[in-house]
């Protein structure tokens, strides 16, 4: 699936991507060469991810592969991460998607392990995922099947990520920096709730409070 030339093509987006993989690793959502970030290619049917197995410290924008929407390597000498198919799936499915990230981080993998959404009980869960966190289908690595999993699991859903069974995490946002932010919240929730439990059974929020929640963090907060 690789090229054998390197022409430059994206350089941008491929140096802004592969630096958003440090924050992959400054949150410990990664170990080795796990995990990956892609970001579309604005205004074109193209997409840059990290490189299969490249390690993380040595990581330049030559380690990110610029991808078409089924998947096939236009530009970059290094083949495509395995989840490249999964990612291609999304971004055809789903024009809204700008980035998208994959870990395995411990906490979220725990649920995802289980086949348990992560129930929304802190006020920052309403914040970012407007509910629960869902859980989506086992599928096997290697072709659209995660995909596929992660574009059904959403479509109802207003969170920006899913815990994939028996495997992990996949957030989709915006951009790759909303999809990374989202990953660390999953792992920052999970971590939570899973603590809460180990006292007791965590109080649920009211639905109705849960979107007006939402709605203030999505709509009014932050700088505009």
């Amino acid at each position: 699936m690789t090229t054998v030339t390197e022409r430059g093509t994206h350089r941008e987006l491929r140096e802004h991507v592969a630096a958003l993989h440090a924050e992959l690793t400054r949150y410990g959502l990664v170990t080795w060469t796990a995990g990956n970030v892609s970001g579309r290619v604005p205004g074109e049917d193209l997409f840059v991810i990290k490189g299969s197995g490249v390690s993380y410290d040595e990581l330049t924008w030559e380690g990110i592969t610029v991808c078409d929407l089924d998947g096939n390597v236009v530009d970059g000498v290094k083949a495509p991460s395995s989840d490249t198919a999964a990612h291609a799936y999304v971004y055809r499915h789903r024009a809204d998607v700008g980035g998208q990230v994959h870990t395995h981080s411990p906490y979220a993998a725990a649920w995802a392990a289980r086949g348990e959404e992560i129930p929304c009980v802190l006020t920052a869960m309403a914040d970012e995922f407007g509910g629960p966190i869902p859980v989506g289908p086992f599928a096997l690595i290697g072709d659209d099947s995660i995909g596929q999993g992660v574009v059904a699991t959403l479509k109802d859903s207003r969170s920006p990520a899913v815990l994939m069974q028996n495997h992990g995490v996949f957030t989709v946002g915006r951009d790759a920096k909303a999809a990374v932010k989202a990953a660390v919240m999953t792992e920052d929730v999970a971590r939570t709730v899973h603590l809460s439990r180990q006292l007791g059974e965590p109080i649920p929020i009211a639905q109705a409070d849960i979107d007006s929640l939402y709605a203030r963090y999505q709509n009014v907060y932050g700088q505009r």
